[in-house]
């Protein structure tokens, strides 16, 4: 037990959080509105405070000091004294004890109480009271760390972004079910490099996993006394510490052991985070944290009405990233991940929210777009938003700076569109599968700006998106009134599973057909776990709240033949983008260049081999395309790359566009998902709803 003194010593206001120096540990925690602030220390077990300090010093708006003789182990939190006037946002409550920002470990659970909220819940005057009783004994501790970990042999990979494959996955649900990972390690960080996992990944070509958040997080309230669980994480309660129910043991360092065996095997690792809001929720919401801390600073309030928080993001809550030491302490957590835990890339959630300025709207020059393009820690990895929030002018798809791609959902819904065989889909289609230059060819951005894909976490998966024309939540517990309406779905006679096997037949179709849609089209390919072998939520399109087998992944469909077979055809489809440049051209293409006499950069046809016209373009009832790629190789030859696709529900006969000396190949048919590469003459016949491949090369003259 550590010996506490009568005061702290002066400490320093840099860097923030809790530094251990091989003495003490040095405390530093931004406030620009508190009176002041106190550092609270816990016993071990986190559930008696054995000291209360203020700390002594305020400089530059941050409060620190140094407890010598402390040592990584300690418990702690901080008590903030200051107004408490809800009216002018401030919301300070010295009996209410707060999480370090900081904390980079974290110990004890989360207790829900009335005790966690600064008002008394139950009052008439609602958030205008104020609440006495002491919450410490329902929030969990930080924890002071000394982390050392060798990364000696570790090498960032840096994978360029035309040759990334994405395989995005819940930490958990990704090896939960997975049976050849040891019991208690199932569902945890340290099953994410397991040997079956490791294979599994390089055998679709997938060069990056992104995880869903692991953050810590807090279980809504709500949820809990549902029964239900927020099993995707986007509820942040800290943002530098690693979420524990994902940890086999108490060792954060099980986690680094993960990134580095995948870094070994190639594969890159994203983290899915979520800076645009807390946990803490709207005015009438607990306070954890920032809310105790500086609730005028950390967070957006209403211009004319500081008593309410602005919720851009439908969270009740909105970061205020326009604020120098909020944006400092997203710049920190990121940094940190990106350094002690060698992290490769970032996706935002409502990555909008973080480009507003205030409420001057988004602008892609807002400080945060700024920081990350200028640190030279930060600006070399993957970023990646997602384009749109609630807030106004909230959907800015294609609007983000350079380095960064985004989720790019018209590729998603012109994709689902398209293959159920809606009428006028060709001209959206083609923009999307061609890179989407509409929306990204400027400033220099390329063609991987473009993430594309057909599913993800927020909806169904793909098995579903042909099994139901409904969304099926009622697990959920809101009357199947929550998630989107509209999924672009198609049941194909049937909705949900069958023994028909012509409906088997055509949904296995149509989802190798989107599949061949999302590796062969100009952009960063994403596939959502599980897809490569028939996941299934049974028609959930919002499973925010199933910690269960609706999310989980059932590793037992690959041993199934169809689970088999739909993974090797993945496989098949990464070969072929990884093996033909032109799958993956690092330029956008306009079919302004002709790489040889009849061959341009990119060309469109129809099914007679013909070039379209205005009126085909317009042709609503057009459910045919052929998208041709062409290069002209150093040593002289020609090479084509031709996606042939048929909407429609008749086989059609797709003729070879001219010129006619080139040698045809086949490399993969998603009608034919086992049929092995061949040449073709003049013509090939291609199935209702089915999409091909073929390769075209003329040797150097």
């Amino acid at each position: 037990m550590v010996e506490i003194p009568g005061r702290l010593e002066a400490g320093s206001p840099y860097p923030l959080g809790a530094t251990f120096d091989g003495l003490g540990v040095n405390f530093a925690v931004f406030s620009a509105n508190a009176d002041a602030i106190d550092l609270c220390v816990f016993e071990p077990n986190g559930r008696r405070q054995i000291a209360c300090l203020r700390l002594p010093e305020w400089t530059d708006e941050v409060w620190h000091g140094y407890l010598p003789g402390a040592r990584p182990g300690l418990l702690y939190g901080f008590r903030a004294h200051g107004r408490y006037e809800p009216e002018n946002g401030h919301r300070f409550n010295p009996n209410k004890l707060l999480l370090d920002p900081y904390a980079r470990k974290l110990s004890g659970n989360l207790r829900w109480t009335d005790a966690l909220h600064s008002y008394r819940v139950r009052s008439p005057r609602k958030d205008l009271s104020f609440d006495r009783r002491d919450s410490a004994a329902a929030m969990p501790k930080a924890v002071v760390t000394s982390e050392t970990f060798d990364w000696s042999g570790d090498v960032r990979l840096n994978t360029p972004w035309s040759d990334t494959v994405i395989y995005e996955a819940h930490p958990k649900g990704l090896t939960k079910l997975l049976e050849d990972v040891p019991a208690q390690e199932r569902g945890t960080f340290a099953a994410l490099a397991h040997p079956k996992v490791i294979e599994h990944l390089q055998r679709i070509g997938a060069t990056a996993l992104e995880l869903l958040p692991i953050h810590s997080i807090v279980q809504d309230r709500r949820l809990q006394e549902a029964g239900l669980v927020n099993y995707w994480g986007y509820n942040t309660l800290s943002f530098f510490a690693p979420e524990r129910r994902y940890m086999a043991s108490d060792e954060s360092d099980e986690l680094r052991i993960a990134i580095r065996r995948l870094h070994a095997a190639g594969i890159e690792v994203i983290l899915d985070v979520v800076y645009n809001h807390t946990a803490e929720g709207s005015e009438l919401g607990p306070t954890f944290n920032f809310r105790g801390l500086d609730n005028a600073t950390y967070y957006r309030l209403v211009e004319d009405d500081p008593r309410y928080c602005v919720n851009d993001t439908g969270t009740g809550n909105t970061l205020d990233l326009s604020h120098p030491r909020v944006l400092q302490m997203v710049a920190d957590s990121l940094r940190y991940w990106a350094e002690s835990y060698r992290i490769d890339g970032f996706r935002f959630d409502l990555g909008v929210t973080l480009g507003r300025d205030g409420n001057n709207g988004f602008d892609p020059r807002s400080g945060f777009f700024d920081v990350l393009r200028q640190d030279p820690v930060l600006n070399g990895l993957k970023l990646i938003s997602e384009p749109w929030d609630i807030g106004p002018g909230g959907y800015q798809l294609g609007n983000h700076p350079p380095g960064f791609a985004e989720w790019n959902d018209k590729f998603r819904d012109a994709t689902r569109r398209f293959w159920r065989g809606d009428s006028d889909m060709r001209p959206e289609f083609a923009a999307r599968i061609a890179g989407s230059a509409d929306l990204f060819d400027r400033r220099a951005r390329r063609p991987w700006a473009s993430i594309n894909f057909v599913a993800a976490h927020d909806g169904q998966p793909l098995r579903d998106i042909v099994s139901y024309e409904g969304k099926h939540n009622e697990a959920n517990g809101e009357d199947n009134k929550d998630g989107h309406s509209e999924n672009y779905s198609r049941n194909w006679g049937v909705e949900g599973p069958t023994d028909d096997p012509e409906i088997r037949e055509i949904r296995q179709r149509v989802t190798r057909s989107m599949l061949t849609t999302m590796f062969a089209s100009l952009g960063t390919p994403m596939l959502l776990g599980g897809d490569e072998f028939g996941r299934t939520q049974q028609g959930n399109n919002n499973a925010y709240c199933q910690d269960n087998e609706i999310s989980w992944f059932d590793w037992s469909r690959l041993e199934t033949e169809e689970g088999r077979g739909l993974r090797d055809y993945v496989a098949r489809l990464s070969a072929i983008r990884r093996n033909y440049l032109l799958m993956r051209t690092a330029r956008f293409l306009h079919g302004e260049v002709e790489v040889a006499p009849d061959i341009l950069d990119i060309d469109w046809f129809d099914e007679r081999g013909l070039h379209l016209s205005p009126d085909d373009w317009h042709n609503t009832e057009g459910r045919a395309l052929v998208m041709r790629r062409g290069r002209k190789r150093e040593d002289g030859s020609i090479r084509v790359v031709s996606l042939m696709m048929n909407g429609s529900g008749e086989p059609l006969t797709f003729r070879m566009p001219p010129p006619g000396d080139l040698h045809s190949r086949l490399l993969i048919d998603s009608a034919d998902p086992k049929g092995q590469e061949r040449d073709i003459d003049e013509s090939i016949v291609i199935q209702d709803r089915a999409a091909a491949i073929v390769v075209g090369t003329r040797a150097a003259s």
